[in-house]
């Protein structure tokens, strides 16, 4: 089939959509490449300051905003959506006992890079099929990509004020991957914003990270804290941060949309090693052969032994002060980090062990 009209094109776009489907994809939309809103947006906000150390968000200038200076040739992204809800253990619950550990829902199960990278190049096999050869490349979160912008632009969501995408008919728990092509298909009207005068997000979160409606200071962010940042948890935020281990699921719960949200069909997202319902004491106990063996192809790997044991050292003291608690803690009291000493001294201050963690 030679793609000479526009009716040719939007053929194209329906298959794309249909194929995406079929491989378990819950969305495909099409975005074109300019983000001018988006770059001066992200512009103000590294000006700010508010990235943190997180400094590879500003390391390749524009590049992330204009998808052509990334991928020459560029013209269009065509979007995907992967839900990843899985059936876990009841998330207030958990939130709501101190004696145990709350993981982020994305990171329960294995991690979703690979899994939604096949899908996606298998999509794009499936095109070059059906066209000749064709300029693309895949991307899951794995170069400087405005994935939300794309995704709104696409049609599969707005960005919410939480800064997380929200779908109408799916809520916010869902996973977004790219194809950049320099196929010029027919684009998908943007998604429009439907937060409406709620603030549910802002009031919730522990830590007050969002400072303003659609604006996050990462530097206050639980999932920041747990996961990118390399170095102590400033003490001012460890006891908003809760039993929250690695990452932070509150704007999510309590956003009025998720009541639509599907739980996932993908078994690859299930909990494993019941990371949905375990206590702080015996995620503390893992030695670091242990971290490493319970989290293989789990992207809570990713933040290593060290900041593991920073983080749930946190959890314990902000937990209740029992034996168990005391005795996790004091094993790691020498530990040969200094970072994991310093959480693990500060934690049993906090339980009233102070002096003894000093031994």
């Amino acid at each position: 089939m030679a793609y000479r009209t526009s009716r040719d094109w939007s053929a194209l776009a329906a298959e794309i959509k249909a194929w995406g489907a079929a491989l378990g994809l819950q969305a495909v939309g099409i975005a074109d490449t300019d983000l001018g809103t988006a770059e001066a947006r992200l512009e103000e906000w590294l000006a700010a300051g508010l990235h943190g150390e997180m400094d590879y968000m500003a390391r390749h200038g524009r590049r992330r905003s204009r998808p052509a200076a990334l991928v020459p040739g560029t013209v269009r992204v065509i979007c995907a959506r992967l839900d990843y809800l899985p059936p876990a253990a009841d998330m207030a619950a958990v939130l709501a006992d101190p004696a145990l550990a709350f993981v982020s829902r994305y990171a329960l199960g294995r991690d979703y890079h690979r899994l939604l990278r096949t899908r996606l190049q298998r999509l794009a096999t499936r095109v070059a099929e059906r066209t000749g050869p064709f300029g693309y490349r895949v991307f899951v979160d794995s170069a400087p990509v405005l994935e939300k912008p794309l995704a709104e632009q696409a049609g599969l969501g707005w960005i919410g004020k939480h800064t997380n995408l929200i779908a109408r008919d799916a809520g916010s728990w869902f996973f977004l991957g790219e194809i950049y092509t320099d196929l010029p298909l027919p684009v998908d009207a943007p998604a429009t914003g439907h937060c409406g005068r709620c603030r549910a997000c802002l009031d919730v979160c522990p830590t007050q990270a969002i400072v303003a409606p659609y604006r996050l200071d990462a530097r206050r962010c639980i999932s920041y804290l747990t996961i990118e940042l390399p170095g102590p948890i400033p003490e001012p935020l460890r006891s908003a941060m809760g039993n929250r281990v690695y990452g932070c699921d509150d704007c999510q719960l309590v956003c009025p949309w998720n009541r639509f949200a599907r739980l996932t069909a993908e078994a690859d997202f299930l909990p494993r090693h019941d990371l949905d319902h375990a206590t702080l004491v015996e995620l503390f106990r893992w030695d670091e052969d242990e971290f490493l063996r319970r989290t293989e192809g789990s992207a809570i790997r990713r933040i290593g032994h060290l900041r593991w044991l920073r983080n749930l050292a946190v959890g314990l003291g902000n937990g209740p002060a029992s034996e168990p608690a005391r005795r996790a803690l004091e094993a790691r009291a020498a530990h040969p980090s200094a970072l994991v000493r310093e959480h693990v001294h500060w934690a049993l201050e906090r339980l009233g062990h102070g002096r003894a963690s000093r031994r």
